[in-house]
């Protein structure tokens, strides 16, 4: 199954939950510090919700598309670089608390996407933790960083996830 993903960035995480909870009457799939997903069924949606700025505005953070396999991660970045987008592959990265295999393209308006599958979770330990409880821990793989430490290909934080 595929479905579109929506990644906001939100100055209140626990009011965005709250929120969308009660939007699309469900619970979070996922909670980790600083950081919230749902996967809705109807419609099917992946709503992320990272956590900003306090007194920033909720704002777009990027767009996605999760598929069911690498291989149609690879079939997408194909078809993306025969029409003429530019393409970036991530293998094997740990982002958003999960091990993914994606592909990101820009929009004309800057827009950053990703073709993305989950192959794996990534920091189960931290479920419920708050981004205040982690704070000494360093290294919590959070976002875009490969499993290679050291590589450490970081993503520009706005298109992250």
């Amino acid at each position: 199954m595929s479905r579109v993903q929506l990644a906001l960035r939100v100055a209140d995480l626990d009011a965005a939950i709250d929120f969308y909870s009660r939007l699309f009457d469900a619970v979070p799939a996922k909670r980790r510090p600083g950081y919230a997903n749902f996967a809705i069924a109807e419609p099917p949606l992946k709503l992320v919700l990272l956590e900003g700025e306090a007194g920033e505005a909720t704002r777009m953070d990027h767009l996605g598309v999760e598929v069911a396999s690498t291989d149609e991660v690879t079939a997408a970045t194909g078809r993306l670089a025969d029409a003429g987008l530019a393409t970036r592959v991530e293998d094997n990265t740990t982002c958003c608390y999960a091990v993914q295999d994606k592909v990101w393209v820009t929009g004309p308006g800057g827009e950053p996407w990703e073709v993305y599958t989950v192959t794996g979770d990534a920091r189960p330990d931290l479920e419920g933790t708050t981004a205040a409880e982690l704070s000494a821990v360093a290294g919590d793989g959070t976002c875009c960083v490969t499993d290679d430490a050291t590589e450490k290909a970081a993503v520009p934080a706005a298109a992250c996830c």
